[in-house]
């Protein structure tokens, strides 16, 4: 049976080590939460496919390691992007340090894509906050993001509302081409 599809997207992954990327996708894609996840070497590629306003989209998910040693893969894996998510953790403040190089790097080489800064790790008590969610609205309106959100890859919540509205995003975006 060959299935087809209204759109595929190419949905990048991006943020420093040990946000949480991994973790959003395999929730998403799976419905899974390892709470010891490994380090993404290089990067890690899964699929989904929805349906998001009676279209049919293939989502492609670029998870890409986010350590320094692989920064230099950051602008191939661009090319031909349609959107991102960029992670920070927010119980690690430092984690938001690199936002402006990556959005850089993402617009440089994927062009005027969606890009949306989702705070993880919500579920985390909030006196080990680092980051208040106002502060992520700031970052996400200075880099001039398409859109912010925060989730729990551990509970699940908001998961599946944050690729739902970066989907949606891009959806709009392709359609006004």
């Amino acid at each position: 049976m060959i299935s087809s599809y209204d759109y595929t997207f190419k949905i990048l992954l991006l943020g420093d080590a040990s946000v949480g990327k991994t973790s959003f996708t395999k929730r998403y894609c799976y419905n899974l939460f390892n709470p010891s996840e490994r380090l993404t070497i290089g990067v890690d590629f899964h699929v989904k496919t929805i349906k998001i306003k009676d279209k049919l989209v293939k989502l492609q998910l670029w998870d890409v390691g986010g350590e320094e040693r692989f920064r230099f893969l950051l602008p191939t894996y661009c090319l031909g992007a349609n959107a991102a998510f960029l992670l920070y953790d927010v119980t690690r403040s430092q984690t938001l340090d690199n936002i402006g190089e990556w959005t850089n790097i993402v617009h440089q080489k994927g062009g005027d894509i969606p890009i949306m800064l989702v705070g993880s790790k919500i579920d985390i008590e909030d006196d080990q906050h680092d980051v208040p969610r106002e502060y992520g609205i700031q970052v996400a309106e200075k880099n001039n993001m398409a859109s912010f959100g925060e989730i729990s890859s551990k509970t699940g919540q908001n998961v599946d509302k944050t690729f739902e509205v970066l989907t949606e995003l891009t959806l709009e975006k392709i359609e006004k081409r």
